[in-house]
């Protein structure tokens, strides 16, 4: 073949060879997966409606020299305990008694703490006898589940906004001890407790108390207050000191707060698709620091958003 000719092939060659074959498809591009939001994404992100106000009716503030914690109270699993707590409450029970208890990795506690011979602080219009609460029938409680298994009961989630367990074939749903539930302290008899001894878990997740004590709510804000409350050196936490306990100022119903006193709290529904993405966004961590997502999470690690409204 002479020279010129090999020079007028190659542009050819080269054309054919660059050519896809016969029948193939044209390359696709692949675009990158879209990179799973954040948790604080996800919130920035959230509509009005994704949000609730606490029941005025069924908030507790607890006024400390460091300032307030806000509980929100549980009527929808211990309605008479409930009910006790919010009559103490308008009477001023706690005003003035003191948190005398705090375990390490478990409990704050407060109350009227009788010392020896003391006189125990009258229950005015409350009621002295209460039944256990330790739990009620699944059937009317809306329930949402969580994807993942749990140790301690057949179903776990969240109900009236408070997490829950529940089983569907003993037709049960009970509270969760998860870190910042408000229990009502008892005796050795289970329906010995009348919400007037009340304690608040500041510790790992105590769930073998599932099913054993009344829980009659949770904390929403504040907690870092009864966290810090210095621990006790007597058997279970005990003050034996009494200078060393937490005076309490007082405890009241928000709704027996002026209204522009109150702590307007937003805390995020815990029935809608965005908490599911939250959910999923804390079970499996995908931002930068993170190797390997879990896909797990424990119900007592789901912390539920609470916010300041603006």
């Amino acid at each position: 073949m002479d020279r010129s000719r090999r020079v007028r092939l190659l542009p050819m060659l080269a054309a054919l060879l660059a050519a896809p074959a016969a029948g193939a498809a044209e390359p696709v591009a692949v675009e990158a997966p879209e990179r799973p939001k954040t948790t604080q994404e996800l919130l920035d992100a959230s509509l009005p409606t994704d949000w609730r106000r606490p029941d005025p009716g069924n908030t507790l503030y607890m006024e400390l020299d460091g300032g307030r914690v806000v509980i929100e109270l549980a009527p929808d699993f211990a309605p008479a305990h409930v009910a006790n707590i919010r009559t103490l409450a308008r009477q001023g029970f706690w005003d003035g008694l003191t948190i005398y208890r705090s375990q390490d990795n478990f409990v704050v506690q407060f109350g009227d703490l009788v010392d020896e011979g003391g006189t125990p602080r009258p229950l005015g219009d409350a009621k002295p006898a209460l039944p256990a609460e330790f739990s009620r029938p699944s059937d009317g409680l809306a329930f949402h589940a969580l994807p993942d298994r749990d140790g301690w009961a057949p179903q776990t989630g969240f109900a009236a906004g408070f997490p829950a367990a529940r089983d569907p074939a003993a037709g049960q749903a009970w509270m969760a001890h998860c870190y910042g539930t408000l229990g009502a302290g008892r005796d050795a008899a289970p329906d010995s407790s009348t919400g007037a001894e009340l304690y608040v878990v500041t510790g790992q997740s105590p769930r073998q108390l599932d099913r054993n004590i009344t829980q009659v709510g949770r904390v929403l804000h504040g907690m870092e207050l009864l966290s810090v409350v210095p621990r006790g050196t007597g058997p279970l936490g005990f003050h034996e000191d009494a200078a060393k306990r937490v005076p309490i100022k007082a405890v009241r119903l928000a709704s027996e707060v002026p209204e522009g006193e109150r702590t307007d709290l937003q805390v995020l529904r815990t029935d809608t698709p965005l908490f599911d993405a939250v959910v999923e966004s804390r079970r499996n961590r995908r931002d930068g620091w993170y190797v390997q997502p879990a896909g797990h999470i424990d119900l007592c690690n789901i912390t539920v958003p609470v916010r300041i409204a603006d």
